[in-house]
This record gives C-alpha cells, structure tokens and sequence, in this order.
C-alpha cells in the first residue's frame, strides 16, 4: 500500500484545514489508520487513530476537541479535520495504516507526509 497526504498549506492560527491520505497503489478499507506529526528538532508524535470500521477514534491530548480523524472507505480516503489551529501544530503530517488502530507508530505503512504551517 502506498499512501499519499494532501491537504496541508499555510494558515493563520484559528484557522481550519482537512488534510487527506489515499492509497495510490492498494485500497485503505481493511486497515486500521492514524495520522502522526514532526515538528522541526522533535520526535514524530501521534495526533489521531481510527479503526478499519471507523467506530473507534482516539486523540492526542493536545488536538482533542479541534482535530476530528474520519473515513470513507467507499472513497477509500482518509481525512484529518483540522480546526481552531494553533502555532504548535506546525509540522509535517504523515498517514499511516497498519492492522488496528494505535496511539503508537507500529503501523507498516507510511506516506511520505504534508506540511502544515500555522502562522501567528
């Protein structure tokens, strides 16, 4: 399965972006998915988890409440809603699928990431 993000730009803090990630090669709908974020000088860090039904989601701390994590298997794409963004979001976000969901990056598949830039 190779996955690619998409959806990620520049937006000024409060601001919303929905970020995507699609299988160009393979189909999403039997995999638990997540997505993670790197910021510059720090480790890769969890934000959100959903299960191949889509039934259970988990967050990070720091995004619960503004990030909501959905799926549409029948369009096979993966979507991470974005809102009320705060400079601290600034990073690159990468999707990530595997057996079942997980807060952590024991996922076999990884795309090659989105950058987000949450300006003040």
């Amino acid at each position: 399965v190779q996955l690619v993000e998409s959806g990620g730009g520049l937006v000024l803090a409060g601001g919303s972006l929905r970020l995507s990630c699609t299988a160009s090669r393979g189909s999403l709908s039997n995999y638990g998915l997540a997505w993670f974020r790197q910021a510059p000088g720090k480790e890769r860090e969890f934000v959100a988890t959903i299960s191949w039904t889509g039934v259970s989601t988990d967050y990070a701390d720091s995004v619960k409440g503004r990030f909501t994590i959905t799926r549409n298997n029948a369009k096979d794409t993966l979507y991470l809603q974005m809102n009320n963004l705060k400079a601290a979001d600034t990073a690159v976000y990468y999707c990530a699928a595997g057996p079942a969901a997980s807060r952590y990056p024991s996922f076999d598949y990884w795309g090659q990431g989105t950058q987000v830039t949450v300006s003040s």
